[in-house]
């Protein structure tokens, strides 16, 4: 029994061993055993590997430090405009208004508005308008009439600013 126990124990050992040996080979100890052609190294211009991209570099902010430059009268003239909505929140870096429901001046009907200022151009392109009421989005011409009247009324801020 006992010899059978020792015998159990050399051959597991050898086997260990011989396992062993053939996983510690080194990139060096291969390329010493390389033939002569698999031993020329590239040419330095040769580019690097490019990083493997994985699906968390796409969800990864690039630039965190990167803020949106917001027009500072579109932005006074939305706030003037409905200032009969009360804010919810607002971030000046980003040019998000969200307000919550409110009924105008003689209104019958309360609104909600989100606002983003996208750009520091004074234009109608820098202004995106989302109005609603409890039942649902409100019509394509009352919107346009709202987002008509912040820009008037940025414009006329500038007007007064370049007066000073």
């Amino acid at each position: 029994m006992l010899r059978l126990v020792v015998f159990r124990a050399i051959v597991i050992s050898i086997a260990v061993l011989s396992l062993a040996a053939c996983s510690n080979q080194t990139e060096e100890g291969d390329k010493k055993d390389a033939p002569w052609y698999k031993k020329i190294t590239p040419p330095p211009t040769a580019k690097p590997k490019a990083k493997e991209k994985k699906i968390w570099d796409l969800l990864r902010d690039t630039k965190p430090e990167q803020i949106t430059k917001v027009n500072q009268y579109i932005w006074r003239a939305a706030l003037e405009v409905l200032d009969f909505l009360p804010v919810g929140s607002v971030d000046p870096f980003s040019g998000v208004i969200v307000t919550g429901y409110g009924k105008p001046p003689g209104g019958s009907s309360a609104y909600r508005a989100t606002i983003f200022v996208s750009d520091p151009a004074l234009d109608a392109r820098s202004l995106k308008l989302s109005l609603q009421t409890k039942s649902g989005p409100v019509s394509l011409p009352t919107q346009r009439a709202i987002e008509d009247a912040i820009l008037t009324r940025a414009r006329q801020l500038r007007k007064e600013a370049s007066r000073y």
